[in-house]
Order: structure tokens, then C-alpha cells, then sequence
């Protein structure tokens, strides 16, 4: 996928959460940096991935979080490679050796 978004700013923005080292930081940066429904819809996608990784059925995920099928079918091209990079996957096999 191409990063037409990467810039200075983005990287900026990265590494800064790069010097995260707690779920309290992580509360505390983002909570200033994001609005709340802007934090709600990333925590939602992640959930929305994972439980597509599970094969939980659109139906099902839509009732559970909330998600539109839009958002659902989107989450999904980014899993499938379609539009994704593979970041998801990544993060998960992370969060599985912790």
C-alpha cells in the first residue's frame, strides 16, 4: 500500500507514541490528543478485526460493537490485504506473546 500520508508529521505523531510505556500513558496522551468517539472508533476497528480474525459472522460483530457493515467490510479489505499492510495481523501475533 502506498503511504501517500507520510510525512514529518506523521512521523512526529509516531514517534511520540513509539515513548508510550504504559496503558496509563497511552490513557493519558490520547485522552489529549483524541476526541472521545475519535478513540471509540479505533478501539471499535481493532475489535472489528479481531473478531473477524475469529470468524465471528458481519451479523454478529455489527450487534457486538456497534459497527456498520461499512465499517466491518473496510476492517476487512485491511485484513485481506486488499488495502491493508498487514498492520493488524502484526499487533495481534504481538499481543499473543504477551
Amino acid at each position: 500500500m502506498k503511504r501517500d500520508f507520510k510525512d514529518e508529521n506523521f512521523d512526529y505523531l509516531f514517534d511520540a507514541v513509539l515513548t508510550l510505556k504504559t496503558r496509563e500513558e497511552c490513557y493519558d496522551f490520547f485522552e489529549d490528543l483524541c476526541t472521545i468517539q475519535e478513540l471509540k472508533s479505533m478501539a471499535q476497528r481493532i475489535n472489528v478485526a479481531k473478531m473477524l480474525r475469529n470468524n465471528v459472522v458481519y451479523s454478529k460483530i455489527s450487534a457486538t460493537t456497534g459497527a456498520s457493515t461499512a465499517t466491518i467490510s473496510r476492517v476487512n479489505r485491511s485484513l485481506n490485504d486488499y488495502d491493508g499492510t498487514g498492520g493488524y495481523d502484526m499487533v495481534f501475533e504481538r499481543l499473543k506473546k504477551d
